[in-house]
């Protein structure tokens, strides 16, 4: 029976490559020169320190271009409030998503079973699996989920036949 896998998983590598490259700029700008603008990388949590929101922002630009560079949806990121740190410096953690959430998993499902194609869709963890008895079902799936979820960078993998 055939049947895909609907993942949300960024390649970590390439975000570790896109994050190095951004520190890379920073430390080569001349409007960053003397400040303390800083990005880096622990686990699945992007930092970004700098002066000013304004500052803050710029960095956040440059991340985003060199994930663009790299391949990486920038959808990936999940960005959390503004933090005051020490005296007038700002702070920003940026997550990076992996994997569906719950509710996006059912809001999945629930998609493929309104859409009344021959096709079923199980929550297996942080994947959705669809299968069905028809290839041409399952690309419609895809299609359909292209257009419905544009707020998940999702991915389609493991597809047999």
């Amino acid at each position: 029976m055939p049947s895909f896998d609907t993942v949300c998983d960024p390649d970590m590598v390439e975000v570790r490559n896109a994050v190095d490259n951004a520190a890379k700029e920073i430390g080569t700008r001349f409007d960053f020169k003397g400040t303390s603008a800083a990005i880096e990388l622990k686990d699945k949590e992007i930092s970004l320190l700098g002066d000013a929101d304004f500052q803050l922002q710029q960095l956040l630009d440059i991340l985003r271009a060199k994930l663009a560079k790299r391949g990486v949806d920038a959808r990936f990121l999940d960005l959390g409030a503004v933090q005051k740190v020490g005296g007038d410096k700002v702070r920003q953690v940026a997550k990076v998503r992996s994997g569906i959430a719950t509710e996006d998993a059912k809001k999945i499902q629930k998609l493929v079973k309104e859409s009344r194609l021959k096709v079923q869709a199980a929550i297996q963890g942080d994947l959705v699996r669809v299968s069905g008895a028809k290839r041409d079902d399952l690309q419609a799936v895809m299609a359909l989920l292209r257009k419905e979820m544009t707020e998940l960078p999702l991915s389609f993998d493991n597809f047999r036949d």
